[in-house]
């Protein structure tokens, strides 16, 4: 791990109780993702964009997928609805799926375990962490019948894809944030708070159409999902398309997912 990565995920770990639009200490709005439907439920209606390689971030409300604590202390986490359906799905592509067991008796911990691990230190990374989710797994595996051996590829899968999300809008919010002031659809009367939210929905739009080009369809998809995604956002549609677009043509955020892939055969 770089020492700008170092630093990126302590200041991660240092506004887990901030914000994450506005910066002010001891917020917890819904950050990106779902409006303020708490744990998901709208998950599936977000206009196809929940199901890529990047998770849904919310706010604290919901906990994580596993059932670990939520409130005062944890900010933006990814939503347990959109995870636990994500591998509902994909599971069973993925090289160390094990025949003859089953989604929500043996993986549903596992992915998680995975996640929980990851949300709660984020400072760390997998390498330095395993040793010590390979003694906790017993005391947390539920009823699944995988032992550790089993288990940690799919846990490490759940942290990978949790540590990209992280990494991939903290990266984007850097690099649009740093660009605001110039753009030559930027209302006055807005700030980049509202405008956060229209970058990441890009970016996520991005990451779930891979190889589209925007067109009058895809921008009607979307507007038909700003809605329930923008958050505190004030913008409409109207006025938040244009970042919309940015981000979802933008090739920036593919260098911050490469960063840090999953190699489940690790």
């Amino acid at each position: 791990m770089s020492n700008l990565d170092k630093q990126e995920r302590k200041a991660e770990a240092q506004d887990l109780n901030r914000d994450p639009i506005s910066g002010a200490p001891g917020s917890h709005p819904v950050g990106v993702g779902v409006g303020g439907i708490a744990g998901g439920a709208a998950a599936g209606a977000l206009a196809g964009t929940v199901f890529g390689p990047l998770g849904t971030l919310i706010g604290a409300a919901a906990g994580v997928l596993a059932g670990a604590a939520a409130g005062k202390g944890v900010a933006e986490r990814l939503d347990p609805t959109v995870e636990t359906e994500y591998w509902r799905q994909e599971h069973q592509n993925r090289p160390y799926y094990k025949e003859g067991t089953d989604y929500d008796r043996d993986y549903a911990t596992v992915y998680g375990f995975g996640l929980q691990a990851r949300e709660t230190r984020p400072t760390s990374t997998w390498e330095e962490t395993e040793a010590t989710l390979a003694g906790e797994w017993p005391r947390n595996r539920g009823e699944s019948r995988l032992e550790w051996e089993q288990a940690r590829l799919a846990a490490r899968d759940a942290w990978e894809r949790a540590d990209r999300t992280h990494t991939v809008y903290r990266d984007g919010d850097t690099h649009y944030a740093g660009r605001f002031d110039s753009a030559s659809y930027r209302d006055n009367d807005y700030s980049y708070d509202d405008y956060r939210p229209a970058y990441r929905y890009g970016m996520q739009a991005r990451q779930q159409h891979a190889g589209r080009q925007w067109d009058d369809h895809l921008e009607r998809d979307l507007g038909d999902g700003w809605d329930r995604f923008k958050a505190d956002s004030r913008l409409t549609w109207e006025k938040a398309k244009h970042a919309v677009r940015e981000a979802f043509d933008s090739d920036h955020h593919g260098d911050a997912a490469r960063r840090n892939p999953t190699d489940p055969r690790v």
